[in-house]
């Protein structure tokens, strides 16, 4: 009689295993076998991390086995069961596995099928073509699509965490428990004592210490030591935690009415403005975004503002970014001076720490909320809804979102919502932050998300002219990773181009991300289809930048950029000066947000910026590239701080090429792609 070797594996996590009784039966092309009780005598079976093997025995030849029932069955109570995979070995000695890798719940029954990627038109048996159909059936009932403020992408239909299906849940909803996690920051942080103090003001610039050197880094100490020059200032628009807004001036704007005569002594060439201009020379960062946005009105004590400033740039002999003007609004007049290096100490120290506040909320909530996590998890429900556990293109892109839809449902749980914890610290809580997602889906494009694109639609591709530009340099080299990779695997399963465009359930993965989560707007710029196979490599490679490199490289840095408030306010408690020479060092100081909400945002940067403990740090060999630094610092935030520190230069720190000896040059090509989850950190 036909013998078999069943290898259970049961997950790692937290009440994985069961006491239930599992059943298993086997379905081949020759025939079904009956159900058989996995039990073995005076033996636990199915405990947290076991893989378990038992003999089955059956009475006839089954032929191939196309598919493994699991039915579970109450033993006393309903015991949730976390299955991982099952291994079959055949008669003839040949090893076939079946991935589950979900949570079995209730009384059930599951229907595995063999882990080899399968396009539908290479499934030919009915039995598989059913199997494929009701797995996405099933799914398209539970994964559904919600609007959760109008005009957003649309997420999930949860309203809670524990509303998702199971399979994407946290292992532990204590992990990404935003009211716990600040409050362990505040503790961590030693700042609890000020956390309360609302309305209540520091003393001076020093007076920011108290809740700073507790736990500080090399990056957050550079921050404290040289913000307020000008230097400092325009590199964090090239390497800090939000390089993707500054772009070469190809002509001045007629609403920012500076002359030569107001920057002459920051122009290093002796040349007109123009001139500059036209050599490419001045660069700009335009925060009209933030223009008409509702200020955060929750707290009737404390009178909250945002400005939406115009900041002009110029890169000098020594090609380093400098400020040369600020205004602060988008309107000019005699209320809305252009403040200068020229100007008064003070008055140029304010104007530059508007931008830096300014800068600050256009990171938060369109940078990071927007552009990796509302985006990413668009991808992660159209994969889920139209894909199949067996698609080469699932299994390609599942560990980038699996963790975005869980996440992103608990900050709307807890901390975007309203009078949720972005509303305490924040000039853009209370409603404002929606109202900047609102206006910035304008501009949410399929062009913007393509990373060599949007460089170069910015005017910032050429390394020549803009040296120092470390997230550009090392995003090129990851992208062409990525995209070099996803190139060979649709080599692998898409014979031609005709084949890509008959992959009906590829086309509804696109169709679905861009009639839901975009709206369905031309204008977006997503493709309502793909058709060659050029194109879905991009796709793919617009998925995994996005989840991965792009969220790392916003994210995780904020504790580095951010912990030093006077650098990053989240709110000013002033309006912006509309006339020059009256402010003073201590005007500057009661702008600042207070000692309460000090305290909130620096839990918030820190909580941001850790790791999850089932976090995902999955190094691939996969291809190597010229230059490309060692680690990847465009997907390793701290690694990445870490070079950013070695090119500030005189003053700052050593100006070395590395911090460690790169390794040997591998004997075969290799590129390494570094998958980091939205989720961790948070």
């Amino acid at each position: 009689m036909p013998s078999y070797t069943v290898t259970v594996a049961t997950g790692s996590q937290w009440f994985a295993g069961t006491d239930d009784y599992i059943y298993l039966s086997l379905v081949g092309s020759a025939g079904c076998s009956e159900k058989h009780l996995l039990d073995k005598p005076f033996y636990n079976d199915f405990e947290r991390g076991a893989v378990d093997s038992y003999n089955v025995v059956v009475d006839d030849e089954l032929g191939d086995i196309q598919l493994i029932r699991i039915e579970k069955r109450k033993y006393w109570l309903h015991d949730d069961w976390y299955l991982k995979y099952i291994t079959l070995k055949t008669p003839c000695g040949d090893y076939i596995e079946f991935p589950c890798y979900r949570w079995i719940s209730g009384e059930s029954e599951t229907v595995l099928r063999d882990g080899r990627a399968k396009l539908a038109c290479d499934d030919q048996i009915h039995i598989l073509k059913q199997h494929r159909r009701k797995e996405l059936e099933t799914r398209q009932k539970e994964y559904r699509w919600m609007e959760w403020n109008p005009g957003f992408p649309l997420s999930i239909d949860a309203k809670c965490h524990k509303d998702l299906p199971r399979d994407i849940q946290f292992d532990s909803e204590k992990g990404i428990d935003f009211v716990l996690n600040y409050s362990k920051a505040m503790e961590n942080l030693f700042i609890n004592r000020f956390m309360h103090m609302f309305q209540s003001s520091w003393s001076d610039f020093a007076d920011f210490e108290k809740i700073f050197l507790r736990i500080s880094n090399t990056i957050s100490e550079q921050v404290m030591n040289h913000w307020q020059e000008d230097s400092m200032f325009g590199y964090q628009f090239l390497n800090g935690c939000n390089p993707v807004l500054i772009q070469r001036c190809m002509k001045l704007p007629e609403n920012l009415p500076v002359t030569t005569e107001m920057v002459e002594c920051s122009l290093e060439r002796q040349l007109t403005l123009e001139q500059e201009v036209e050599l490419g020379n001045i660069f700009i960062v335009d925060f009209k975004l933030l223009d008409g946005i509702d200020v955060n009105k929750t707290d009737p004590c404390t009178l909250q503002f945002l400005a939406a400033p115009i900041c002009l740039l110029y890169k000098n002999l020594a090609n380093k970014i400098v400020p040369i003007a600020i205004q602060l609004n988008q309107v000019p007049g005699d209320e809305n001076p252009i403040f200068l290096p020229s100007d008064a100490k003070y008055d140029w120290l304010l104007a530059k720490i508007w931008v830096r506040s300014s800068d600050f909320h256009i990171h938060q909530t369109i940078t990071h909320l927007l552009r990796t996590h509302l985006v990413s998890e668009v991808f992660g429900i159209a994969l889920y809804r139209q894909l199949p556990a067996v698609h080469p293109i699932f299994k390609l892109l599942v560990a980038h979102v699996r963790f975005t839809v869980a996440i992103n449902t608990k900050a709307r749980e807890q901390l975007i919502c309203k009078y949720g914890l972005f509303d305490k610290a924040n000039a853009t809580g209370g409603g404002g932050h929606v109202q900047m997602v609102q206006k910035s889906m304008q501009d949410l494009t399929y062009s913007s998300l393509c990373f060599p694109e949007a460089i170069k639609a910015r005017g910032m591709d050429n390394t020549e002219d803009i040296p120092y530009y470390f997230y550009r340099d090392d995003g090129l080299l990851v992208w062409e990773a990525i995209r070099a990779f996803t190139a060979e695997v649709v080599d692998i399963y898409y014979e031609s181009d005709w084949v890509v465009e008959g992959d009906q359930e590829l086309q509804d993965f696109v169709k679905d991300v861009y009639v839901y989560g975009m709206r369905g707007k031309k204008a977006s710029g997503f493709p309502e289809s793909i058709k060659t196979k050029e194109k879905l490599s991009e796709y793919l490679t617009v998925v995994i930048f996005t989840a991965s490199a792009q969220h790392a490289a916003v994210n995780f840095g904020q504790y580095d950029w951010y912990s030093w408030i006077p650098n990053a306010p989240p709110t000013m408690r002033a309006p912006p000066p509309k006339v020059k020479g009256v402010v003073t060092i201590e005007q500057i100081v009661d702008m600042l947000p207070d000692r309460g909400r000090s305290c909130w945002h620096l839990g918030a940067v820190w909580a941001l910026s850790q790791f999850q403990d089932n976090e995902s740090l999955a190094v691939a060999v996969l291809g190597w590239r010229e230059g490309l630094h060692w680690p990847p610092v465009a997907l390793l935030p701290r690694v990445q701080a870490r070079r950013r520190e070695c090119c500030l230069g005189p003053g700052h720190m050593p100006t070395t090429a590395r911090t460690t000896p790169p390794p040997p040059r591998p004997p075969a090509p290799l590129h390494v792609l570094i998958a980091l989850h939205p989720a961790a950190g948070h």
